[in-house]
């Protein structure tokens, strides 16, 4: 690790005594501080597992670098293996080798050939008023259901534990590389039928949502914790990408260790 010795530091309290305290056993360490992302080798968020998604995304979900949570809070989190009152632990961990690195799947969504957008943890799709709306669902060039209700959600491995959690997905070992496409309220009639469980794709396959024109056609777009604003969506194309973002765990504390401790 001696020669990743580059940070930047991704926070919003910048009046915090316990950020300032941090920088100055940074620098301590032997550790150069830079106020351009594109010259660090490590990126650290300060706050939550929120923070974190908005340091990756800000920071353009850089290959040639690690990524680090510090959490503000007083429990860890599925991102963040350090907390702030205890950040010595955290250079320790860095300079004594007692980490390892995981490597995340990032998923990439396609919109109308407009443009390509990642996403570390999920890309969901609604209705964009108080109407259901319909897509034609294919994986890769099957034809595989028409769905009908409030919208769709595709989390990677990692992003299984947020919001695909809570529309009753599964939680994901993120050793698998895969989608999880998850319905949020469907409507299963006789003309409308949808598989009605969250089911998973190999990281190999695309998932391909076609929105059919009933006066529906500007759904609301989410990238992890960010909407994304285009006015007209006719289809949207989301596969793994090749990318995969270096994230810093420490030795004991696995994602299964993280699940227990969140959820258990």
């Amino acid at each position: 690790m001696t020669e990743r010795n580059h940070i930047y530091f991704f926070h919003k309290e910048r009046s915090d005594a316990k950020i300032f305290a941090l920088f100055e056993l940074a620098e301590r360490y032997g550790f150069q501080i830079v106020q351009n992302p594109n010259d660090a080798n490590i990126i650290i968020s300060i706050g939550g597992d929120g923070t974190f998604l908005q340091a990756v995304r800000k920071t353009n979900f850089r290959q040639d670098c690690l990524y680090a949570g510090i959490t503000t809070k007083n429990e860890l989190g599925l991102y963040c293996d350090f907390q702030l009152e205890h950040v010595s632990d955290m250079i320790d961990a860095i300079t004594q080798e007692k980490i390892e690195v995981r490597r995340y799947p990032v998923l990439i969504a396609n919109i109308d050939d407009q443009g390509s957008f990642y996403c570390l943890n999920e890309f969901s799709i609604r209705s964009g008023i108080i109407k259901t709306f319909v897509m034609d669902v294919f994986i890769d060039d099957l034809h595989f259901e028409t769905f009908r209700g409030d919208g769709m959600l595709i989390a990677t491995p990692t992003g299984s534990t947020a919001y695909n959690k809570s529309v009753n997905g599964a939680v994901v070992d993120p050793m698998l590389p895969c989608l999880q496409v998850s319905e949020i309220a469907s409507l299963n009639n006789n003309r409308y039928r949808t598989l009605g469980s969250s089911f998973i794709l190999d990281g190999s396959r695309k998932l391909t949502l076609k929105i059919t024109g009933d006066g529906n056609e500007y759904p609301l777009m989410g990238m992890d914790n960010e909407a994304l604003s285009i006015r007209h969506v006719d289809k949207v194309e989301i596969k793994l990408s090749d990318k995969k973002i270096k994230t810093v765990k420490l030795k004991d504390n696995s994602f299964w260790e993280k699940v227990r401790r969140t959820f258990l």
